[in-house]
């Protein structure tokens, strides 16, 4: 502490004046009054003399509120560092998930606690760190911003904004780590969430509050199926978030440009981590978007929140623990990864009224190998959801889109997610379909059919026709209904196949215009009437002889 300031004078003095008050104090009261000494003895400069008053008074004040002591931190050092952890030694007293800082800056996230060595993953780049550098323990754990203010905008796992467009302007921030919300704070899922497929909301339903996996092979159509849910949300009030998992840029890219282009991303958070990040990144990202989206619902709101995917989350865990010298189980995935996928999908939920009324709806991707859905990570996926939904790639090479194996498909909360006039027209929908793949088979090897059997075939035609859709053109709930009723009533079965997509269109825009009231009704009511029935039917024989003098 015998440190000696240096006394200029003259025209050195100012900026020396300017540094010393620009920077701010560093709590060491010895070296503030080295300072205020070092002015004393230019106050009689005759160039420094009016501003050497004011900066007394202020290292003064700043002096008496200063406690001297000693100041312990807890260091480290760097044992191994290399492809994104490190190995060190020392800090006795670190915790898990606590944040530590290397030389150069970057902060490091404790991930193992061993005998002589604790594990870090990095949160930056390697480069500048070797072996030998301390580090220093923050007794901080990782924090995120989590609040609407997030929404309309891209950033990274970290909650730094990657769009250019400044800092998040959030002042609530949560650990990214959080307990499940336990059974007295929940509700039971009752509330629909509406997709805009014909396929998923008739066949599939969803609840706000549940976890809903989309498992398929690759180029299939997941992301499609999960970009086209958020897309129907702009009417609804439902938040959304997409997280996007070791995805390639121009992938992620093509996503947020799609959300921009339907105005969508207003109301999404889009967290990215890409390929050529450290696996840190990649490992924290869902746990980041999921601790966003719980700030979103405890503002009382719905949250809608995209995984794409957790094949490449497990990938990143299991790069890490390798890395880190654990011992390998199954497929060399480490013996936890069933609480890594479980521990962040149960924070998914309804919450009770009391306990704010928000709700979390997960959408979980997982990639199959040949459609394998048997494999290691996705069984593990499927027991921790309440349903899945399975894309079949011979379905999608086949046109039908989206190539939804209604077979292998399912939805543990079912009807109590769907409002009554939707459940009531699809009751015996999966039925018809199981019944129409059944004879159709036989029909193509030529099997003599009798009359019921053609119209049971052609009718499932018609009906298969109308549940594929289009990508990035979600259906109103109320349009689904009365397309699904006008084929039940056998209002398609003279119309030919390769002209139902047209009929669809054509017939809906004459039901929305001639019988307006009809819509109306489905979504103030939710329910299928006889008389809705008969407005249907008189806006069909309408549109019949219309197109019939045309």
């Amino acid at each position: 502490m015998s440190e000696q300031l240096p006394r200029p004078a003259g025209p050195n003095a100012v900026a020396l004046l300017d540094a010393l008050h620009a920077a701010p104090a560093d709590g060491r009261p010895w070296k503030m009054r080295r300072v205020s000494e070092a002015i004393a003895a230019l106050a009689e400069t005759a160039q420094v003399k009016p501003r050497v008053s004011l900066l007394l008074e202020v290292l003064r004040e700043r002096i008496a509120h200063v406690e001297p002591g000693v100041r312990f931190h807890d260091v480290g050092t760097v044992q191994h560092i290399g492809h994104g952890v490190a190995s060190l030694s020392g800090l006795p007293d670190v915790r898990t998930d606590e944040l530590v800082t290397f030389p150069t800056g970057v902060q490091g996230l404790v991930l193992n606690l061993e005998h002589d060595r604790v594990d870090v993953i990095l949160l930056g780049p390697a480069e500048g760190i070797q072996g030998g550098d301390l580090v220093t323990a923050t007794g901080e754990r990782l924090r995120v911003p989590a609040s609407h203010h997030l929404l309309g905008r891209v950033v990274n796992p970290l909650g730094l904004p990657l769009d250019g467009r400044g800092a998040i302007d959030s002042t609530i921030h949560w650990y990214l780590e959080h307990d499940a919300p336990g059974i007295i704070a929940r509700a039971p899922v009752d509330q629909p969430l509406q997709t805009g497929w014909k396929m998923i909301d008739a066949l599939i339903p969803i609840g706000r509050g549940q976890r809903e996996l989309i498992i398929g092979d690759r180029q299939t159509g997941k992301t499609t199926l999960a970009v086209d849910a958020i897309l129907n949300q702009r009417e609804s009030g439902v938040a959304c978030v997409y997280v996007a998992i070791g995805q390639k840029k121009s992938s992620t890219l093509a996503v947020i440009e799609t959300l921009r282009q339907y105005q969508a991303l207003e109301y999404t958070v889009v967290v990215v981590s890409g390929p050529d990040d450290p696996p840190a990144l990649r490992y924290l990202a869902p746990y980041a978007g999921c601790t966003m989206a719980e700030g979103i619902m405890k503002e009382g709101r719905d949250v809608l929140i995209v995984y794409d995917d957790l094949s490449k989350h497990a990938d990143a865990y299991r790069e890490l623990s390798l890395l880190l010298r654990r011992p390998p189980g199954r497929e060399a995935y480490p013996g936890d990864v069933f609480y890594l996928h479980s521990r962040l999908l149960e924070r998914a939920c309804k919450l009770s009224p009391q306990a704010g009324g928000g709700s979390i709806t997960a959408l979980p991707i997982v990639e199959t190998q040949r459609g394998n859905i048997s494999a290691y990570i996705p069984t593990n996926l499927i027991s921790i959801t309440d349903g899945q939904i399975v894309l079949d790639e011979s379905l999608f090479n086949r046109g039908i889109k989206p190539a939804i194996d209604a077979g292998r498909s399912v939805s543990r909360v079912g009807g109590a997610a769907q409002i009554e006039a939707m459940h009531r027209v699809s009751a015996t929908l999966r039925l018809e379909l199981a019944q129409y793949e059944e004879v159709a088979r036989f029909a193509r090897f030529g099997t003599e059919t009798d009359a019921t059997t053609q119209q049971q075939i052609r009718r499932g035609e018609r009906l298969q026709k109308l549940l594929t859709q289009p990508a990035h053109q979600p259906m109103p709930v109320a349009a689904q209904v009365i397309m699904l009723n006008a084929v039940a009533a056998g209002f398609l079965d003279d119309i030919p196949l390769e002209e139902s997509p047209a009929f669809e269109q054509a017939f809906l825009a004459h039901v929305m215009k001639e019988s307006p009231s009809l819509a109306e009704q489905l979504n103030r009511q939710g329910q299928w009437t006889e008389e809705m029935q008969e407005m249907l039917a008189e806006a069909a024989t309408r549109f019949r002889e219309g197109r019939k003098q045309a």
